[in-house]
């Protein structure tokens, strides 16, 4: 552990050591309530304060060529913890981007907003069905929480057309051991699964989901060390991040194929980004294309997905985009139509935004700063 922290150190500096040490989970100015206001017809980006004293979901207009502009905060109502959740998808929007819902680590609890062209609205507020949620994700109308304390859970919820949750009733399952080290919970993009990455574990998990209740968990082994975050590139392809626990530029990005019954079997295992923790991932619309971001480099990896779901690395040293020296990018997500691509700085405090070429490449799209420290999670539209 002291080794890796030295070695982070020395590459990225002290702000970006706190944070790629908190994201891999080797170790356990904005504010306000009500309806805050994103007019912009281009989009929106979404952030969570994560302040232990009050979390807060923060707004961002998007305007058409990329760049983003405060559009104020609205409180979740629940707690953050303060530092990062070492985990993807802590806030998400529903795929018809008119329901968004977070996670209130700290206080063990989930926030439902609405999402109109004049802003969001709390609607709901429940508990997690366990304790620290991390990761939520959603699929029609039910909604599913991973929750990272104690001995580690997934819970699942209905969401009904008020936008309120309830839970649903066997919904609760363990995780496939009880030091997991969770990262992320996602749906199938049928529903029909849902995948968990095991960090500590070196696994991903699946649980089969039959109106609205899952089973399992079934584990399945990582192609390579610490997966983090992932994403879908069509029906049956999954790309998953490995951050090879924060060893200098030795992460890298495999594909799956998903079958329809959940069995997970390796496309390309462990495609080098030469650069150091790799955690979170984003592919376009398309599935041409993945993302993901290296917390202890400072930089973006880019990587072509073949039709067979093989990966190619789109810049021969992995960095396809730099996010600054210090900058510890952790979360991403894409604009609707996969325009615009958006990174958080752990360390810089900023989001930063670039605009996707039709050959993959990047181009920054600016930024926007002042976020606190401990600030986690994005979503976009």
């Amino acid at each position: 552990m002291e080794r890796l922290r030295r070695t982070i150190s020395k590459q990225v500096g002290v702000a970006a050591l706190a944070a790629a040490v908190a994201v891999l989970g080797i170790a356990g100015a904005f504010g306000g309530a009500g309806t805050a206001s994103a007019n912009s017809r281009d989009g929106a980006v979404y952030t969570l304060s994560n302040q232990a004293a009050g979390n807060a979901v923060l707004i961002f207009d998007r305007e058409a060529d990329g760049s983003l502009t405060s559009a104020g905060s609205v409180a979740t109502g629940g707690l953050g913890t303060g530092g990062g959740l070492g985990s993807q998808g802590a806030v998400i929007l529903t795929d018809d981007n008119r329901t968004l819902i977070a996670v209130n680590a700290g206080s063990n609890e989930l926030s439902v907003f609405e999402v109109r062209k004049g802003g969001i609205t709390l609607v709901d507020r429940v508990p997690s069905g366990g304790t620290r949620p991390i990761s939520v994700t959603a699929h029609d109308q039910v909604v599913y929480a991973l929750n990272a304390g104690g001995t580690g859970n997934i819970a699942g919820f209905h969401l009904g057309e008020d936008r309120k949750l309830t839970p649903i009733a066997g919904s609760n399952q363990p995780l496939t051991t009880t030091a997991a080290g969770p990262a992320q919970i996602a749906f199938t993009p049928e529903g029909e699964q849902l995948i968990v990455t095991e960090k500590a574990a070196n696994a991903i998990a699946t649980y089969e989901v039959e109106h609205g209740v899952a089973s399992g968990p079934v584990s399945h082994a990582s192609s390579g060390a610490t997966p983090f975050g992932f994403d879908f590139a069509g029906r049956h392809g999954l790309i998953v991040s490995e951050a090879f626990g924060g060893a200098p530029g030795a992460s890298a990005v495999s594909s799956y194929r998903v079958s329809d019954d959940g069995d997970i079997n390796p496309v390309t295992a462990s495609a080098a980004t030469h650069q150091t923790a790799a955690c979170w991932i984003v592919v376009t619309g398309n599935g041409r294309f993945a993302y993901t971001t290296n917390t202890g480099s400072g930089s973006i990896s880019g990587y072509g997905i073949a039709e067979d779901g093989s990966l190619t690395l789109l810049n021969a040293d992995g960095r396809t985009a730099d996010t600054g020296a210090g900058s510890a990018p952790i979360d991403m997500a894409l604009s609707n139509n996969s325009r615009f691509l958006f990174a958080l700085g752990s360390g810089s405090h900023q989001i930063s935004g670039f605009r996707v070429s039709g050959d993959g490449s990047l181009t920054p799209a600016g930024a926007v700063g002042g976020l606190p420290a401990g600030t986690v999670g994005l979503a976009a539209r």
